[in-house]
């Protein structure tokens, strides 16, 4: 029976992964198209702002054409596009460089930074909604559930403000800003990133504890787990080899979800820190007009998004059927 189902779910998986890649590259381009549009309809001249109000007209013009700024936007579209297609990202209009060795230097920072807020969010929402949902309409439930909706409702740069105040400035423990580069240490670039790692972790914690008990209160509800405690096991034991398992299938896709949102919204956290990340450079270009530079590293981001969410569908697909089925 298993093997004659074999080349059904194999068929299934591929109709299903075809499906998801076309979305996939469908929803790359719009937003390279919605991405370039965006920022090009922005006022103001890159040269202009560059060469300042008493450049001569022939030499604007002169640093139009080494931009590629006297091309149609279509043109542009098209270059930018294919450039990065085969990796090149451009040339900054205010730095002159690469644009690639920018991103590649500047992902050092935000990536560990998403990747340690993720670590944070999940070893403070795992416990916490476990405990909740073993407690439910109790009065541990009602602290959790209360302390969690105080952490959705707080602004994730007040609460940064808030903990430069006690611990960097009252306590000392921690640094206000900067980055301490990888090269001096891994701790002492960790330390660096701890307080902006906690401020990004914090409402991400919020909504997973809340995700968390939402899911283990609904598969504690199922005939498996009453057939479990029949057959003799221990709450706890219930609760860890058949409660947990099969509660982490839409908490893992909210994790996902999670390392989208830190890679992509640590814009002003990096400002709020003064972190040499993603999203300072994205903050600093816009002030520059270095407009190439936004549009590129935009798009990188909203790249990692996409992919991580399509990642997250084939994981999900793989446990559960009922998604290649309605392909």
């Amino acid at each position: 029976m298993l093997a004659s189902n074999y080349p059904h779910n194999v068929n299934a998986m591929l109709r299903y992964t075809l499906k998801r890649l076309l979305s996939l590259l469908i929803s790359l381009a719009i937003a390279s198209l919605v991405i370039f549009a965006t920022i090009e309809v922005a006022p103001g001249d890159p040269a202009f702002f560059m060469l300042g109000i008493n450049a001569q007209e022939d030499t604007l013009a002169a640093l139009r054409v080494e931009l590629g700024l006297d091309k149609s936007k279509p043109q542009r579209y098209w270059a930018w596009i294919t450039g990065m297609i085969h990796g090149d990202f451009g040339t900054s209009y205010q730095y002159r460089t690469p644009i690639s060795g920018m991103i590649s230097a500047r992902l050092w920072v935000s990536l560990p930074l998403a990747l340690y807020a993720l670590v944070i969010s999940v070893l403070i929402a795992f416990p916490v909604g476990i405990y909740a949902a073993t407690k439910r309409g109790k009065k541990g439930d009602l602290i959790v559930m209360g302390a969690t909706q105080f952490g959705l409702a707080i602004p994730n740069f007040w609460f940064a403000m808030m903990l430069v105040l006690i611990f960097a400035i009252n306590l000392r423990w921690f640094s206000a800003g900067g980055f301490t580069s990888w090269d001096k240490g891994v701790f002492s670039a960790l330390k660096s990133l701890t307080l902006p790692a906690l401020a990004l972790a914090l409402p991400q914690a919020a909504i997973l504890a809340r995700v968390m008990r939402s899911a283990l209160l609904d598969v504690l509800s199922e005939d498996f787990i009453r057939t479990a405690r029949a057959k003799g096991l221990s709450r706890r034991q219930t609760l860890q080899y058949h409660g947990l398992r099969n509660a982490m299938i839409p908490v893992l896709t909210i994790l996902g979800l999670q390392l989208s949102f830190l890679l992509a919204g640590g814009i002003i956290i990096e400002q709020v820190f003064y972190l040499p990340g993603l999203g300072r450079l994205i903050f600093q270009s816009i002030s520059a007009r270095d407009l190439i530079v936004v549009e590129s590293v935009t798009m990188l981001l909203v790249f990692a998004v996409i992919i991580i969410n399509f990642i997250i569908d084939l994981a999900y697909a793989i446990v559960d059927p009922r998604l290649r089925a309605r392909s």
